[in-house]
């Protein structure tokens, strides 16, 4: 039922219009200004309609009227007997939705009633949308509108601002952290850090202490005690990538501390809170690998409170393009080059692609695309075809004789892969590693003295 509010002093208009709109209107007369902006502000009506006499209300009171409610969401529709153009054009000026002659037309006035009320509901509907991308847009990366898509926003958009665990599994390069980044953006630890964790990264010896941290003297080399990702998320959010990974050993410690929410440094006593919430994520399926014994149930459904899954890029080619242009702009931009447009070939070429590497495989072809483009546009002759032979290898785990060397190693391939994923930008690679470029230069000229290669 649409609740049509006027605002006349002639209360015949109310018989006359419930008679006239049917049973589908509520029709409500209000003669005082201030109920009317009452009313309004409260949100208790669906459309508004002014009764403007002109020979008892002048247009000076009137436009000072609708100046009063502008802010409301409310259509408002005039109805007059001032046929001048020019009142007509300074009323839609102030908002009015649309006007009529009096006396009214009855089947006009339910039409225009009518589209007001639908006109409303699609602006709000918008506006709602907008709302949701807006919310989404601190991780501009996700970028889709397939139904896959939609229901992951949809998700993260549910349990942003919940303090609960949350699992996130989808192949390698489908997004995983940008989902987790997105999901800490909408909760109401936005402000604090949000760190991102590669269990599979780190070497099995090294895990503990880079997860709960150490106390100076917890081991040969430990001159300082130094606080771990647990506590370096403080009460923001941190992401363990590739749970999986973990050894049933360090999967035991983990437990422990989602059970308690506490834990203690390497060679320390003093019991710490956690107070970060926590994220995990993975490629790999974690309920075989809990039949086959590789990863503890009681961790598994500690973890798994609200699944995320991530569709590989081939189940939503239809986000391709939408993909494809966001990091031609990008990549465009980065480099220095004019504006780039994909041909008819390529994009189709891109489409047939079955993306094995999925969203990260798309941005590096679109940036070697960008590079070898020596035209206005980029042509299939420089898109792949078939996919890659080989992946690129992941960090492998250090072969050291003690734990320092194992330690300093270690920090050595972060810097260098670090470096690497940044194309060569170390200031990006120091703030993405949360060190200062002295560090990592000094650390990159380690790894060059033990390669006996030269650092620039």
């Amino acid at each position: 039922m649409i609740r049509l509010l006027l605002h006349s002093g002639d209360r015949k208009l109310q018989s006359l219009l419930a008679v006239t709109l049917g049973s589908d209107y509520d029709v409500r007369v209000e003669p005082d200004k201030s109920k009317v902006k009452e009313i309004l502000s409260g949100e208790q009506a669906d459309v508004l309609i002014l009764d403007f006499d002109s020979t008892q209300t002048s247009l000076d009171r009137l436009l000072a009227f609708l100046g009063e409610i502008r802010e409301s969401r409310i259509p408002i529709v005039v109805m007059t007997d001032d046929e001048k153009r020019s009142t007509a054009m300074q009323l839609v000026q102030h908002g009015v939705y649309d006007l009529f002659r009096k006396p009214p037309h009855l089947l006009e006035l339910k039409l225009v009633v009518r589209r007001a009320h639908e006109h409303a509901e699609l602006k709000r509907e918008l506006e709602s949308a907008r709302e949701k991308i807006n919310s989404l847009s601190s991780c501009d990366q996700l970028i889709g509108s397939s139904a896959a898509m939609r229901s992951v926003y949809d998700l993260i958009r549910r349990v942003g601002n919940l303090n609960t665990n949350v699992l996130i599994r989808g192949e390698s390069g489908t997004g995983k952290e940008l989902v987790a980044r997105a999901i800490h953006n909408l909760s109401d630890r936005a402000k604090a850090p949000f760190i991102a964790v590669s269990c599979g990264a780190i070497p099995e010896t090294l895990i503990e202490a880079e997860l709960f941290g150490h106390d100076k003297g917890a081991f040969t080399g430990a001159t300082a005690a130094r606080e771990g990702y647990f506590e370096q998320a403080a009460e923001g959010t941190l992401l363990l990538d590739e749970i999986g990974e973990l050894s049933l050993q360090t999967q035991v410690k983990l437990l422990r501390v989602i059970q308690q929410r506490e834990f203690c440094r390497v060679g320390g006593k003093k019991v710490l809170p956690l107070k970060a919430r926590l994220v995990f994520a993975t490629h790999r399926n974690l309920a075989k690998m809990v039949e086959e014994g590789t990863f503890r149930q009681d961790l598994y459904f500690r973890i798994n409170v609200f699944k995320i899954e991530l569709p590989p890029l081939k189940e939503r080619k239809e986000d391709i393009p939408a993909l494809a242009r966001h990091f031609l702009k990008q990549y465009c931009e980065s480099c220095g080059k004019r504006a780039l447009e994909l041909r008819p070939s390529a994009m189709q070429r891109l489409l047939d692609y079955e993306w094995p590497g999925n969203v990260r495989e798309l941005e590096n072809v679109i940036q070697r695309a960008v590079i070898l483009a020596e035209d206005t546009s980029i042509g299939a002759e420089i898109l792949p075809s078939a996919p890659p032979t080989a992946a690129a290898p992941a960090l492998a785990t250090p072969i050291a004789d003690s734990f320092e060397d194992q330690l300093k190693d270690y920090k050595v391939r972060l810097a260098s892969q670090a470096v690497m994923e940044c194309n060569g930008n170390k200031t990006l690679a120091a703030r993405k590693l949360n060190i200062t470029r002295a560090y990592l230069h000094r650390l990159l000229r380690q790894g060059a003295e033990n390669d006996d290669v030269t650092v620039n």
